[in-house]
């Protein structure tokens, strides 16, 4: 899980490449000695001290300096300490008071120099093949920056390309592509980002799809009430009877009832939150709206929690629909079973075919073999499902023993019986 978090992964890949960085200096030091004085060096005076004694005649000295120059592949002097030059072997070094001539020397030797025991100094040049070779510094910074250029690259890449492809998606997005979606890959925060932007395109895209449904169906179902309205005011005009200003007055009520609706399944499909902390005593509402439409309640009070406004619309819709579609006794049940309160509507009318059963809760489902003068469901039922999914329930339609038909809202109980 930690490997997945983005900024471990940069903080390791930072640690990765020092610590390429340091195995590569590493080895430079292994290949080449990077400081200017080993132990050779530091040791030098008392190895010449024993190798050229005090009390060595200059012919014994001028032996030893023979041998070394030849063994070491050197050049080797003695001076004493004025300067001046006393012995050696070899090419002739200059004196180490000559600062041009030893320029050059140092260019192409190594240079050693200790004090004998005696006050004399010895001078050695040995040839630089003496020591292991030595990369220069610039050289060697410019391949250690070169590799962890080259290391990083991928990885920057990687990053960056999945970043790209994240905008091109939202750019196509926003161009009106509401069906591109983002390529989710890994679980670091870019592969969350994409998930999260293709959830939210998910959503919009559902939302624009149902607005665009609804205002299809909305248009069309408006228009049978419209007709049917402008034919009843042309009739009444040429004759004010009673029976023509029931009709138009049917009609006004029913595109009220549509309007309400629609404006209630817009709001109901926004994402603006709606108050769901009251206290609701549901058998309270279904006797009120029973009351209304001649309905039968039956049950024990049992208390939830939620928006009264919505629940008494969704029992007032469901009394409505079997007012209008089905044939009396309508009853309306309140029971609880354990956490589960559930709302029933029973009615006696023709039922349902199976395969309407689902269908049934769609917005302005209209059944087989039903005329447009005898009406849908509009969104009465489709109300009805919603408000049950925004208390965390459910509605559903089930085929009783018998003829009718029962409409079943679910939802979580607040309490125990009253």
């Amino acid at each position: 899980m930690i490997g997945s978090r983005l900024y471990i992964k940069i903080y390791l890949t930072v640690i990765g490449t020092l610590a390429l960085v340091v195995a590569m200096l590493t080895l430079l030091a292994m290949m080449g000695r990077l400081d200017t004085k080993g132990p050779f060096e530091e040791r030098l005076d008392r190895f010449a001290t024993v190798m050229l004694g005090e009390n060595d005649n200059p012919t014994d000295r001028q032996r030893m300096l023979d041998r070394l120059s030849r063994a070491l592949d050197a050049d080797i002097a003695i001076f004493s300490a004025d300067g001046r030059f006393l012995q050696g072997a070899g090419n002739k070094i200059p004196s180490p008071d000559d600062d041009d001539g030893l320029m050059g020397m140092h260019r192409r030797f190594r240079a050693f120099n200790a004090t004998l025991a005696d006050g004399t100094r010895l001078v050695a040049y040995v040839r630089r093949a003496f020591e292991p070779p030595r990369h220069n510094i610039i050289i060697s910074l410019l391949i250690v920056a070169a590799t962890v250029g080259i290391a990083a690259f991928p990885v920057v890449w990687n990053l960056t390309r999945r970043l790209d492809k994240i905008r091109i998606s939202m750019q196509a997005w926003g161009d009106g592509a509401l069906s591109t979606r983002a390529p989710v890959r890994g679980r670091d925060e870019i592969a969350t980002v994409a998930r999260e932007f293709n959830q939210a395109a998910d959503r919009v895209e559902a939302l624009v799809i149902s607005q665009k449904a609804l205002l299809a169906n909305a248009s069309h179902e408006l228009r049978s009430p419209l007709a049917r309205l402008r034919m009843a005011t042309e009739m009444f005009e040429l004759s004010q009877n009673e029976v023509t200003k029931k009709e138009i007055i049917r009609n006004l009520a029913e595109l009220d009832e549509l309007v309400e609706e629609i404006l209630l399944k817009s709001r109901l499909g926004s994402d603006q939150p709606l108050p769901m902390d009251q206290t609701v005593d549901l058998l309270a509402l279904a006797a009120e709206e029973a009351a209304v439409t001649g309905a039968e309640a039956e049950g024990a009070s049992t208390l939830v929690q939620g928006n009264e406004k919505l629940l008494r619309r969704a029992i007032r819709n469901l009394l409505q629909n079997a007012a209008r579609h089905a044939r009396p006794p309508v009853t309306i049940s309140i029971v609880q079973h354990g956490e589960v309160a559930s709302i029933t509507v029973r009615d006696h009318g023709d039922g349902l075919k199976q395969d309407e059963m689902t269908r049934v809760f769609e917005p302005f489902f209209r059944p087989e073999g039903r005329s447009e003068s005898g009406g849908g469901w509009g969104l009465g039922l489709a109300l009805v499902a919603e408000i049950a999914r925004l208390h965390g329930g459910r509605a559903y339609a089930v085929k009783p023993e018998g003829t009718g038909a029962s409409f079943v809202i679910e939802i979580k109980a607040s309490g125990g019986l009253v």
